[in-house]
């Protein structure tokens, strides 16, 4: 929880930025290198295109807000910690779902994307209220 509270200190437009990288980097890795390396992870690529495209989405969203948004980033930025909080939710449940073809480093992957995921909704929510 250190790292939480360190990095609730940052500005929601960091936060912005780091949310869109990061998406951005999902995306390419879903839509991408996964996509490529099914039989390494195990995961179908008609499951990964569309967690793909929904980080593309993320990353639009929160690459805007960076960019853009001069005011009420708070809610904004709630937006985006519950947006990421769905697709850990969603993520989780396609685990679950296509265990049985997944590898340990299917399973592995999906659970450090989670978790970093679940780090950076609680930076966002803790910054919300700072």
């Amino acid at each position: 929880m250190k790292v939480v509270s360190h990095l609730a200190s940052l500005p929601p437009r960091k936060l912005f930025l780091i949310d869109g990288l990061g998406a951005l980097l999902s995306a390419f890795l879903l839509g991408v290198v996964l996509v490529q390396m099914e039989h390494i992870f195990g995961m179908p690529p008609k499951v990964l295109y569309p967690l793909a495209a929904i980080a593309g989405v993320f990353a639009i969203y929160s690459l805007s807000c960076f960019l853009f948004l001069t005011q009420n980033r708070g809610a904004f930025l709630k937006g985006i910690a519950v947006a990421n909080l769905l697709y850990c939710c969603l993520t989780l449940g396609l685990v679950v779902y296509c265990y049985p073809q997944l590898t340990a480093l299917g399973v592995a992957y999906f659970l450090v994307e989670i978790g970093i995921v679940l780090i950076l909704v609680g930076v966002e929510l803790r910054t919300i209220q700072l």
